[in-house]
């Protein structure tokens, strides 16, 4: 008996909603806990040195990561990774770009960084189809452009406390960090989600301890100016374990469903996400950045594709 196509595209149809409906949720997800970072990093960042707190995030959140990683997947499936790949994808890539952000935030502000990140969707797209991954169809282009203005429309609401060198390295690590995400999602489909974000960790970290010592060895500083007291903790464990890890593994999942691109569509609301976390510790509501989010929002739904593109 032949099978019934009407049935067969209307499971495909389903599944391509479900697919779709997941892959959103989890880049919400991804968004809502990088962002709580932000303030977290405002705050450590007034007694540590960038470098210190970029090792020191990674530290932890290795030393938590890896013993769930084993348990998960099992001691020879770590031993057999990838790890020359993790050291460049996780150092060079993901490390890089993470030291990258913490400056740029030093010499700028919280929500300053996260709109900066709105060019993402424009680097991830650049990405994938390099990659032969995505065939840019006009909706998609539309979204493209829509979430652009979502995200200029946010930046107008505010006065930046320095561009220049900050919006710089902000972008750097936007591109960095899209790349590094699109490559942890395709080069390891042996590991689960979260050996996939630990093993590049690891990578980050190598790079975190590198850049330690350089900075030593050029006498900077690489200590925090005071000691670790509780409130300091907890700030270093959300930024570390929420806003990294748990956020990571959130956001890979995402691109498995979605394409980097796509998901790099929900880094454009994280503003109004930094602007809500803010306001809750004080901060006033602005309308206009949180028009400029809504109007991201619109631009995720406009790009949404059924034909989904072809894995990486």
């Amino acid at each position: 008996m032949s099978p019934d196509p009407v049935r067969g595209n209307a499971v495909s149809m389903s599944a391509g909603r479900n697919s779709a409906l997941s892959g959103n949720g989890l880049a919400v997800a991804s968004m809502l806990t990088w962002a709580a970072g932000f303030p977290a990093a405002e705050v450590l960042l007034q007694t540590w040195p960038p470098v210190a707190l970029f090792a020191a995030r990674l530290a932890l959140a290795v030393a938590v990561m890896v013993p769930i990683w084993l348990l998960i997947d099992g001691p020879r499936r770590v031993l057999n990774a990838r790890w020359a790949r993790a050291m460049l994808v996780g150092g060079g890539g993901l490390g890089t770009g993470m030291f990258l952000i913490i400056v740029a935030q030093k010499l700028t502000d919280p929500v300053t960084v996260a709109i900066i990140a709105s060019c993402a969707p424009l680097m991830a797209t650049l990405l994938e189809m390099a990659a032969g991954t995505r065939r840019l169809r006009w909706n998609f282009a539309l979204g493209v452009l829509v979430s652009i203005i979502g995200g200029l429309i946010a930046t107008s609401a505010m006065a930046p406390a320095q561009l220049g060198l900050g919006a710089a390295l902000a972008i750097a690590s936007t591109g960095l960090f899209c790349w590094a995400s699109m490559a942890t999602a395709r080069d390891f489909p042996e590991l689960s989600q979260t050996g996939r974000t630990t093993i590049t960790f690891v990578g980050g970290l190598v790079m975190a301890s590198l850049l330690m010592f350089v900075s030593a060895q050029l006498g900077l500083d690489v200590m925090p100016a005071t000691g670790l007291d509780i409130r300091q903790a907890a700030m270093l464990a959300m930024y570390a374990l929420i806003s990294m890890g748990l956020s990571q593994i959130f956001f890979v999942a995402s691109i498995g469903k979605l394409g980097v691109a796509l998901t790099s569509f929900h880094i454009n609301i994280a503003p109004f996400y930094v602007m809500v976390i803010m306001m809750v510790m004080g901060e006033e509501w602005n309308s206009t950045r949180a028009l400029g989010a809504g109007i991201v929002a619109l631009a995720v739904v406009l790009a949404q594709d059924r034909r989904r593109a072809r894995p990486a």
